[in-house]
């Protein structure tokens, strides 16, 4: 999940983190096979909504049934949980057998503490058989340390029926016609948009998008190349959200909101309780486990242009989830990597949760005509930023959605903004 897609905590926040303890006794079976001559994996994974859980399940069970010598254990922690527990074990030297990761920065990190499997020979025979743009994000000096388990985009997500209750009758290509359409919403009574507020990640979006409508996707990736976000189209991006959060665009009590809870921000749009959401491909599955969902009222549409910006409606921000070893994991471990990216898992996980495949064979599979549209601009990108609070250094990531959080809720101006981050990243150094 984003993802999903998706806590952004410092990594090195000191063994005393919360739940060290419990991470600590959940983690690391045993691994080399015990005096029954079982390879136990513990599979440590975000996916908690269903129809995923259960899809996921499943899956383990049946590599099981294929390979009677192996148990998998499987840890399911939603997406913030998991994140701390990640930190605390990163902190303590010890990772689970296979485990989620978005790969950037924070990959990066845990794999320069020597904590991470390469997995480039061990999955050669194979990996070049998945989607190029999917494995990039677990790619450092062209070693393999993740394999991707799906890819797509951050964008609109949207109920066609308030929008057309709006008068809103397409929607919208450009920043002003955005926040046109925003207008029209709360003239006709409706929330424009859901914010988990709470989780600060999904605030994080609308900036990092904003920043590369207006200075474009390369300015972004050379800010953080320099660790200077102090640009001037930086600050605009802050001025341009700054602008959308003085409409009170957002549901009522948004700053305290959730993500997937049940009243949380993918359920008040799936309730039809607010006409959109920023959110990534995993939006629709989200939204059909949190409330009610939206059937074919439910459109997608990419983030807008902004007038007079270097970027283009084809950079897309984004990213995937993939599947990373513990350094020395057992053989068993990369047989489950290689049965989880085959076409038949893959096209079976396209069928039943909703993902974009990362094996080209199974996009056959994909029916949902907005995913298809996903797909298309997947397809089409010019350029690809993937989650800032992944792309970059833990501590970096942290402090662009904690600032961004503090510009939406109005303790920030966007120059202090671009300044925190800045600091942040010149700190990292």
């Amino acid at each position: 999940m984003g993802d999903p897609a998706l806590s952004r905590r410092g990594f090195l926040a000191a063994s005393a983190a919360a739940g060290l303890g419990m991470a600590l006794s959940a983690c690391g079976g045993d691994s080399d096979g015990g005096s029954s001559g079982t390879t136990a994996i513990e599979w440590w994974n975000i996916s908690t909504t269903q129809p995923t859980k259960d899809v996921w399940a499943g899956l383990a069970r049946k590599f099981e049934a294929q390979n009677p010598k192996v148990k998998i254990k499987i840890v399911q922690l939603e997406n913030d949980a998991y994140k701390s527990k990640m930190t605390a074990l990163t902190a303590s030297g010890k990772l689970p057998d296979i485990f989620h990761t978005w790969g950037g920065g924070v990959l990066k990190q845990q794999v320069d503490a020597g904590l991470v499997e390469d997995l480039t020979d061990r999955t050669k025979p194979w990996v070049d058989g998945l989607l190029p743009v999917a494995r990039e994000p677990y790619l450092f000096e062209d070693k393999t340390y993740a394999i991707p388990v799906d890819i797509g985009m951050v964008g609109f997500w949207y109920n066609k029926a308030l929008f057309k209750k709006a008068g809103i009758a397409a929607p919208p290509t450009t920043w002003s016609a955005f926040l046109d359409a925003v207008r029209k919403l709360k003239s006709a009574g409706i929330t424009p948009a859901a914010l988990a507020g709470k989780e600060k990640w999904p605030g994080m979006y609308y900036w990092a998008y904003l920043a590369m409508r207006t200075a474009g996707a390369d300015a972004v990736q050379k800010a953080s190349d320099d660790k200077d976000f102090t640009g001037a189209e930086f600050v605009q991006a802050g001025q341009h959200l700054k602008e959308f959060a003085d409409l009170q665009p957002f549901q009522k009590g948004f700053l305290g909101a959730a993500y997937s809870t049940p009243t949380g921000q993918a359920a008040t749009v799936a309730n039809g309780k607010a006409a959109m959401e920023l959110m990534g491909q995993w939006a629709p599955v989200v939204q059909a486990d949190a409330g009610q969902g939206l059937g074919d009222d439910l459109g997608f549409f990419p983030f807008p242009t902004v007038e007079g910006g270097q970027g283009a409606i084809t950079e897309v921000f984004g990213g995937g989830g993939g599947h990373a070893l513990r350094a020395g994991a057992p053989q068993a471990a990369v047989d489950f990597l290689k049965f989880f990216a085959s076409e038949t898992t893959d096209t079976e996980l396209v069928k039943k949760t909703g993902v974009l495949p990362v094996v080209p064979a199974a996009e056959k599979a994909l029916t949902d005509p907005n995913l298809k549209a996903v797909q298309q601009q997947l397809k089409g990108a010019t350029g690809f930023q993937l989650y800032l609070d992944q792309a970059y250094a833990p501590a970096v990531g942290q402090e662009v959605n904690d600032s961004v959080a503090a510009l939406i809720a109005g303790s920030k101006s966007p120059e202090q903004v671009t300044e925190s981050i800045t600091k942040t990243a010149k700190e990292e150094q």
